[in-house]
This record gives C-alpha cells, structure tokens and sequence, in this order.
C-alpha cells in the first residue's frame, strides 16, 4: 500500500509498531490527520556501527514507509561531551563515516531515502541563539535532574566531568532547533526525554513526542556495545567474523528474556521482512534426525518453540548466522568497491587500522600485543591439570555448576570455580575428575558466587556436545600446560585483566581437531605425559 493509501490510524499503526513505548500518543495522531508526522533519531559518532543499528533502521524504514519526515542527527558535540568517547580531530572524519554508513545500511534492505536528512550537531549548536537558549536551560535545571536524565546514556564514572551534565540538556534543544514533532531512541533514553517534557516549556517551547524501542542485548547477553567487541558485529565484518562471534554468543537453552540471539530476530529479521506488506518468514535448518527444517512465520511461535527446547541454540545460531552475513553482504561489497570509503575507514579509526595491519604482519609465533608491551598469545595463560573435589548444583541456577577444585597452589587451598555445565554434563561425571583450568583471570561473581578459575570445555559446532578436556593419564595436579614454541605465565604472576579480553583474542586460536587433540594454531596443548584430547569431539571449539 503506498503512503498516499495510508489513513492516519494506519500511518500510526506503522509508526507506533514494535515500539516498547510512547509518549505523547494522541499528539502524534492528531499531526497525522492534518500533515505527514516530523520526527529525529540521533546518534553520537563514536565506536564503529554494529548490526544493533539494524534495530532504529528498521524502525526508521517504518517511518519512511509512513510518510514520516526523517532527520538523522549526527551529534559530534555530544560525542565529544560523553567522557570524549571521540575526539575532536576525528569526530569530522567518524561523522561522515558514519552518514555513509547508514545510507548504505538503509539502501541495503531496500528503503527509500528521499524524506530522509542528515543534519550534523554542530551546523547549529554552536550558534549564538542554541548557546543562549542553553545558559537559560542551566539557569533552571537542577544538578539532581541533570545527573538523573543521563544516567543511562551517559558514561557514568568517578569524578565525573560537567559535559555530562550539559548532554541532556542539549538533546532537549534539539527538538527544538531541528524542528521536528517527535523525537525516537531507545528505552534507555527514557529519563533524557522525560526531562525535555518538563523542560522544554520552561523556555517557551512546545513539549514534543517521544517513541521509544526496546533494548537488544548484545550477544555476551548485555547490552550492545561499540566499547565491547564480544557483544556486537560490526557492520564490516567478514563472513567468518560473523560466525565465530555468533558460536560465542549467549543464548542458553529455553532463555528467551537476556538472548541477544533471539531478540535480533525480533527486532529486525522479522520487521524488515514485513516491509511492504510482504508475510515474513525465518527458517530453521536442522538433519532430520532433530527435526527436520522449519519455517517460521511469526516471531511469537519460534520464540515458544525456543523456550519449550524445541529448537537448539546452535541451529537458531546457525540460521541468524546466516541472515546477519546475507544482511551485510551488499555493505561489505560496496565498501570493497569504494575507495573513497576505504580511506573515510582509515580516517576516521586510525588506531583500528593500525592494530588490523599489525596482526597480519605477524607471523606465526609472533602475536600482536596490547599497550602493556606483552604479546597476545597463550604464553599469557596460566593453564593447569586440576581435580574436581566436588561438584554440585548451583542454587540459584540450576544449569550451572559450583565446584571445589584443586589447582595446585602452594598454599593447598581449593578454588571454587562456577562453570555453566549442568546442561551437558551429568553430576557424577564431574565428581573427582582431572581437568584442566585457567588460572590468571581476575575472579568474578555468577549468581552471587565467586568464581577463581575456570574450566576448559570443547563444544561441537553446532553447540549440542559439550566435554571437558582431559589431560593424559599419569598427569600431576598443579602441572602447567605448555605449547611447543611458546613460553608459559608464571604461577601466581600476572592477573589478566578482563577488559583486554587477552583470554577471549587466544581462545580464537583454540579448537580441537580431527584426532580430538586440543591446540592452539594447530600445536597440542601438552603436559609431561602427552597430549590433552576430549573424549569424542573432533573439531570442535574450545572456550
């Protein structure tokens, strides 16, 4: 149906779908029956656009295909505000990266972009009327409203600088200046609208709409994050990229409410194959022998299905695999075909492109390093043979276990270690069985135990074997595992550090091959008695 077709109920209808919220509802209608709704979605320049940018795209396809006229804001001032995530000699270069980007993504799936316009942030916030307009705003706002209207988007830290407290506020003049009726984001922008509703008629201007989506969390089960590379795709990531972080992503059996996985179909695999009417479909491919294939028509019966466990994590994985590659191709394609975008690339995330062309210059036993001058590889690992003491079932979920487990350690004391096992593993098979543990990472809590190794486990491709790996016979508690080529990490040394995901960059370099063994980059993981093998798998992942 064309626009022009649209009654105002329908064009609403469209806007209004998907959405976790709206407010200010029966403004938006009454706009719609006298003229087309004007609306903006911002977004800050900073990390690189992942497919999480698929969900307001999808949103804004709905617009656009409502009639709506679309402003995309390119805020660099606030991007630079929010703890200076990007500075000012590259915010020119990531802003129009950026543009390019969303116009490729949006042209991608089919979109039309002639209602549709780019405005960047500073064009006007650095004009004399938006500054003045922005003293009166800070002679009326308290510090607690400020404070409180950020804590979800802005970065929030010790000692916090004043630019924070000033976004809010410059997100509500936007609505203004850019001359819109509504204003879309995620949920997380509740409290930033809430605050421009009060705000905004203060100084004598008119309270808009707000429409706002649902979060997707990332595929570590948070929040998508450009600052967190195991939680998103980027949206220039190679095929195989794609699917080694979907085979690392969070989506446990029968959880449908912190599956970043299955909320991606959600919230855009089966709204961008709506557009236009068109009866959306998502297949699930699977042997026979568990099955058979399956053709999903509503997102409500594929996410019943995957509660009640009639669909495996590793096919849905598999499937989204293959969707997020097919959504991306056209965007890879046009960026290996456009110069000019390739050196916007470099321009505007030089120290991405510097690290990338590091690690291809390495050669095999040479592994980039991190700016602690230490090489990435697994001589950083602290790997041993350990016992399982006892194991038993954690309280607070049962599909994890909580274990006592000797180390080796010069002290004799157990570590307690929580692994998320109980789903592949029988109890009694964990009971007093040599396995090995990583044993420099920083402890952290599961469910509210602490947790001070962990445990190594090789997985099947498709996620449905899960096994212990298993030292050979004869091997020592406390025995260090070592690698042909490589050093090792000192006992009770370096603690790694979690945000370097030093474990996380290794472990790509983990897998089980033909004959069962573990390696890294095709060498054994040994000890003094042989190689380390699995009981069945062969090439499988380890993790």
């Amino acid at each position: 149906m064309s626009v022009d077709g649209l009654s105002p109920e329908q064009k609403y209808e469209l806007i209004t779908r998907n959405l976790q919220e709206v407010l200010g509802g029966e403004e938006i209608l009454k706009i719609l029956n006298e003229r087309d709704l004007k609306l903006y979605w911002g977004t800050a320049p900073t990390g690189k656009p992942h497919i999480g940018y698929y969900v307001p795209m999808s949103k804004i396809a709905d617009f656009l295909t409502a009639g709506v006229e679309v402003t995309i804001l390119l805020a660099d001032i606030h991007a630079f505000l929010d703890n200076m995530k990007a500075p000012l000699d590259l915010v020119k270069f990531r802003t129009k990266y950026y543009e390019v980007l969303i116009k490729t993504l949006l042209e991608s799936i089919g979109v039309p972009i002639d209602k549709l316009k780019f405005i960047i942030g500073s064009s006007y916030q650095l004009t004399e009327k938006y500054n003045m307009d922005n003293y009166r705003l800070c002679a009326t706002v308290t510090e607690h409203d400020a404070k409180k209207a950020g804590a979800e988007v802005v970065k929030q830290v010790e000692s916090a600088l004043l630019s924070g407290l000033l976004y809010p506020g410059l997100q509500t003049l936007d609505e203004e200046y850019l001359g819109v009726d509504a204003q879309f984001g995620g949920v997380d922008q509740r409290k930033i609208f809430v605050f421009a509703e009060k705000y905004l008629p203060h100084l004598g201007y008119k309270k808009r709409a707000h429409l706002m989506n649902p979060m997707v969390p990332g595929l570590a089960g948070s929040k998508m994050s450009s600052s967190d590379p195991d939680s998103k795709i980027d949206l220039l990531d190679e095929a195989d990229v794609v699917s080694r972080k979907l085979k690392k992503a969070f989506c446990e059996e029968g959880n449908v409410n912190d599956n970043g996985v299955l909320s991606f179909v959600e919230s855009v695999l089966f709204p961008l194959r709506s557009l236009n009417g068109n009866t959306p479909s998502f297949l699930i491919k699977r042997n026979e022998k568990w099955g058979g294939n399956v053709n999903y028509t509503s997102y409500q019966s594929l996410k019943d299905d995957f509660r009640d466990k009639k669909v495996h994590p590793g096919d849905l994985k598999a499937a989204v695999t293959e969707a997020i590659n097919n959504l991306l191709e056209p965007i890879r394609e046009k960026w290996k075909n456009d110069l000019e975008f390739q050196n916007l690339t470099k321009q505007a995330y030089p120290e991405v492109e510097k690290i990338v062309k590091k690690k291809e210059s390495k050669k095999h036993n040479q592994a980039p390093s991190i700016n602690d001058g230490k090489p990435i590889d697994v001589s950083r690992l602290d790997i041993r043979v350990a016992k399982i003491i006892k194991a038993e079932l954690h309280q607070s979920n049962p599909k994890s276990y909580v274990s006592t487990v000797d180390v080796g350690d010069a002290s004799g004391n157990p570590r307690t270690v929580v692994s998320g096992l109980a789903s592949y593993i029988p109890l009694e098979q964990m009971q007093g069985r040599f396995v090995l543990a990583i044993c420099n990472l920083k402890p952290s809590k599961f469910q509210g135990i602490e947790s001070s190794a962990m445990l190594l486990a090789a997985s099947s491709s498709d996620d449905k074997t899960i096994e212990l790996l298993d030292p050979p016979a004869g091997s020592e508690t406390g025995e260090k595992i070592f690698f042909e080529g490589y050093g090792s990490a000192e006992r009770n040394g370096e603690i790694l550090n979690p945000k370097n995901k030093i474990f996380e960059k290794v472990a790509e370099n983990f897998k089980v091959n033909e004959e069962g063994v573990a390696t890294f980059k095709d060498i054994p993981f040994k000890t003094s008695k042989g190689d380390v093998t699995v009981k069945t798998l062969k090439e499988g992942i380890i993790r």
